[in-house]
């Protein structure tokens, strides 16, 4: 049965395949593969550049050459690392022998044992993997971030001065601006995601035990350490040394982790804009054709912020464990992390679903501003603590009481109840003016 989005297991690859496509080139089974296929290509390279006493006759005008072996990777050479795979049962050799035999067609085999030379498998993947992942961080992630914080600034600033009730524990409380609201999320994602920037994008380069030991017995005169450090920073990455056999992922832990803190910020924006809905304070763009609920048709669902949740929540559950499980590996290595890493795409494809609908979500809301100024109307008690606070200034005894009295009742408390009470304050006229000229609207801070 060929794959398809109807007899797809994972929805990422099926009823959402079109919107994740862009994932594909960097963390399918075909990305990994020619990533390692670019890994291996740079080492030779950078062995002749040394150079190896016995690679001093390559000819370096044949480096762009090699270099295409995997710009221009196609299924068709996957298919055929695969097919190799199926006589090594070996992912890494297979790309190996996938090299050597390209070797043997450009006329060059006498060159082609010094393809791995001193490697061990990981030494690629944990090359490869980190540039994957900082590359798709790169052309997928951070645009689609972007996308999302540039509809959070536009609509924060827009809505700048439109004052509203804020709610403390579902509750009226000292009233606020629209555009601040938005604001609060604005800056709580871009500082989370200037820690991103600090996190570097690492790799393990060193041997079968991180020791460069088969690299140093055959050439003992060259600094290998220096070696495999400008190695990797030649591919954009940061070389963590020393190392066991594997990478110990702590910085990808970290990366995985400030992900998940976006990701719960982006989580706590969607259940506060399907709250404002529900209170009515946004309507809905209406597309044409499209049903709400398949009982009622007068329903318009919130459900890009529900679709977001969700997702968000899976993709937090996986990083959760990426996280918590990469850095944890017996003695100098086991193959739990190679497991888990061929899932690393999962959480940033339920990620990137879930932005692309709250950015949905967010582009069909209409403010209803009448919403917004009949809560405040009905709302007057919420100036109490602006009344007490200036009575505090003026020494006036007991205010918080006073207005305890007023406010904490069952009685409907409106502008002109607020303002007999103010006319019964022993404060001069002055201040009597300066407190009624407070209202729902206008007490709402900096």
């Amino acid at each position: 049965m060929s794959l398809n989005p109807l007899n797809a297991i994972s929805p990422v690859d099926g009823r959402y395949r079109s919107k994740t496509a862009s994932l594909a080139s960097f963390f399918s089974e075909e990305a990994l593969i020619k990533y390692r296929v670019r890994i291996e290509v740079e080492y030779f390279i950078a062995l002749c550049q040394i150079p190896l006493p016995q690679l001093q006759e390559f000819d370096s005008s044949k480096f762009e050459t090699l270099r295409d072996i995997y710009k221009n990777f196609d299924a068709k050479d996957a298919e055929e690392i695969k097919e190799i795979e199926k006589t090594t049962n070996h992912d890494v050799k297979a790309v190996e022998y996938f090299i050597k035999s390209a070797f043997d067609k450009m006329g060059i085999s006498q060159f082609k044992e010094f393809i791995h030379f001193g490697l061990t498998s990981q030494d690629i993947n944990n090359t490869a993997v980190p540039l994957s992942i900082k590359e798709a961080m790169n052309e997928v992630y951070v645009p689609q971030y972007q996308e999302v914080l540039k509809k959070l600034q536009t609509m924060a600033d827009e809505w700048a001065d439109i004052p509203m009730l804020a709610r403390t524990h579902g509750q009226p409380a000292s009233p606020t601006r629209l555009g601040k609201e938005v604001e609060v999320f604005v800056q709580r994602l871009k500082e989370q995601f200037n820690l991103l920037n600090d996190i570097p994008s690492a790799a393990k380069f060193g041997g079968a035990t991180g020791n460069y030991n088969a690299h140093q017995v055959a050439y003992p005169e060259i600094d290998w350490k220096e070696f495999g450090q400008n190695f990797v920073h030649d591919l954009g990455l940061y070389h963590s040394f020393p190392t066991t056999q594997i990478e110990h992922y702590d910085h990808m832990a970290a990366l995985f982790d400030t992900l998940k803190r976006i990701n719960t910020i982006i989580l706590d924006l969607d259940r506060d804009f399907w709250t404002y809905v529900s209170m009515d304070y946004f309507k809905q763009r209406i597309k044409e054709g499209e049903v709400g609920s398949s009982a009622m048709p007068h329903k318009v669902n919130p459900i890009d912020f529900e679709n977001s949740e969700g997702n968000l929540g899976i993709a937090n559950a996986l990083f959760e464990h990426l996280s918590a499980k990469l850095p944890v590996s017996r003695l100098q290595r086991d193959l739990t992390d190679s497991t888990v890493l061929r899932n690393v795409g999962v959480p940033f494809a339920h990620t990137i679903l879930a932005f692309q609908s709250t950015l949905k979500g967010l582009n069909k809301l209409l403010l209803n501003k009448e919403k917004f100024e009949q809560d405040l109307e009905n709302n007057w008690a919420v100036v109490a603590e602006a009344i007490q606070t200036i009575l505090r200034r003026e020494g006036y005894p007991n205010p918080y009481e006073a207005l305890k009295g007023l406010t904490r009742t069952n009685d409907k408390i409106n502008q002109q109840s607020i303002a007999n009470f103010i006319d019964t304050l022993e404060v001069s006229d002055a201040i009597k003016n300066e407190l009624k000229a407070i209202t729902p609207s206008n007490y709402t801070g900096i």
